[in-house]
């Protein structure tokens, strides 16, 4: 069962947070740094990110002086810890294709579980990830400065319900303007409200939509309070993560496509990947996509597993798609059927290993740029005579299948925007 509790967040004592608050720290550089701490040098990236590049273990005094910041701002009452248990409940107002959508969700602790155990998800395969960095800091602030993203189902969101008649018309305790998204934090403290949304969750799953390396961090600092002090008490803050949960059906969550492109192929031409690809994809050609919703309609012409390929020196594009919706049955037999039809698994499975790999890269895996937007990726494949690999969005339904059959989906399948304010609640791993 997954369980969430109620807990004494330490939070920033202003309620206007936009100066404080920074983008997840594993996408900022240290120019991206220098800036925020330029406008307020008690911006969280000042303890979030104590070391650059992102990513890399630094060196111990790093996290020491990160440690002494957040000790600092607690004395000095920038930050303090909330009085009462409570669930925050966190809105995000953004624009996407013209339209103003709220993403509604709430943070929590969740009980950690090792994968497999239990219900908690993970949703897809993850690169090298900075795991010794995270730990480090982990362990010096004992905190969890930043949460995990997770999704649950909730058809009738009758959790964000029960959430949005306890808010009721009251402002909000902070709110932040970050990138263009209003980010809006509301304390709620009732027990009943908090018991309500306890057991609504406790029979559901939880697919981890962003943070897995974070998630792994709090089970291995778990793990590492075991071997040292021994088995927890069950409601020790170590045996939970910080976590901000959102119903998949909310209509505020979407989720964007992850772009590819394919670079350093001379031979690559339309016409000798038209013919590489064999008999078992159709080839649809179009015109080249200029917004995500002309892709999007172009995608779903062609129909279970398609994308698209355009090729930037030949200016062509084409829409290609397996004829038979299980192709990869024949290359993947033990694989579920929920993680053989996505067009991440027919992309990685069978364009890149049967295809690109061995007829055009000389058997080794070809250079692939990732990018989380269509113009980017584009221009990206302009720049470099490339092949612009042009994908679908991943649906709710997809991701909750492929969970639900014990799979992972392949590196970056899922774009989860708008990403989550870091410093708007921290979880201290500790009782005051």
């Amino acid at each position: 069962m997954a369980q969430i509790e109620a807990f004494r967040a330490i939070r920033y004592t202003q309620p206007d947070l936009s100066e404080v608050v920074a983008p997840p720290y594993d996408i900022l550089s240290e120019a991206d740094k220098k800036a925020l701490l330029n406008k307020n040098d008690q911006n969280i990236v000042a303890i979030d990110l104590p070391h650059v590049p992102p990513k890399t273990a630094g060196p111990d005094s790093a996290y020491q002086k990160a440690a002494g910041e957040l000790v600092s701002w607690l004395d000095t009452r920038h930050l303090a810890k909330d009085d009462e248990p409570a669930l925050y409940v966190y809105h995000q107002t953004y624009s996407l294709e013209g339209k103003t959508l709220t993403r509604k969700k709430f943070f929590a602790r969740l009980r950690l579980e090792a994968f497999g155990t239990g219900k908690v998800y993970p949703h897809e395969q993850t690169f090298g990830g900075p795991k010794e960095d995270r730990l480090k800091l982990t362990q010096a602030t004992r905190c969890n400065l930043s949460p995990i993203f997770g999704l649950y189902p909730d058809p009738k969101n009758e959790v964000a319900a029960m959430l949005d008649q306890a808010i009721g018309r009251q402002e909000p305790d902070a709110q932040a303007t970050m990138d263009g998204v209003q980010n809006r934090l509301w304390v709620i403290t009732d027990p009943g409200v908090i018991d309500a949304v306890k057991a609504k969750l406790k029979p559901l799953p939880i697919y981890i939509a962003d943070g897995h390396h974070r998630y792994g961090t709090a089970l291995t600092y778990r793990q590492l309070h075991v071997d040292e002090y021994g088995e927890p008490q069950a409601d020790d803050p170590v045996n939970f993560v910080l976590a901000v949960l959102c119903g998949m059906e909310d209509p505020g969550a979407t989720i964007q496509p992850y772009f590819r492109t394919l670079v350093d192929l001379p031979k690559a031409t339309s016409a000798s990947v038209k013919q590489a690809l064999g008999d078992k994809i159709k080839w649809s050609p179009v015109p080249r996509p200029r917004t995500d919703r002309e892709l999007s309609e172009q995608l779903a012409q062609g129909g279970t597993g398609a994308f698209a390929l355009f090729f930037a020196a030949e200016d062509v594009c084409a829409v290609i798609a397996p004829k038979d919706a299980d192709m990869l049955a024949a290359f993947e037999p033990k694989r579920k059927p929920a993680w053989r039809r996505l067009a991440y698994s027919i992309f990685h499975r069978y364009f890149i290993d049967e295809v690109v790999t061995p007829k055009f890269a000389g058997g080794k895996p070809p250079t692939i740029h990732y990018h989380k937007s269509l113009k980017e990726c584009v221009a990206d494949a302009m720049e470099n005579a490339g092949i612009a690999c042009l994908m679908p969005a991943t649906t709710m339904t997809e991701l909750s299948e492929v969970c639900a059959a014990g799979e992972l989906m392949p590196q970056k399948s899922t774009y989860f925007f708008p990403k989550l304010a870091t410093g708007m609640v921290i979880n201290p791993l500790y009782e005051l």
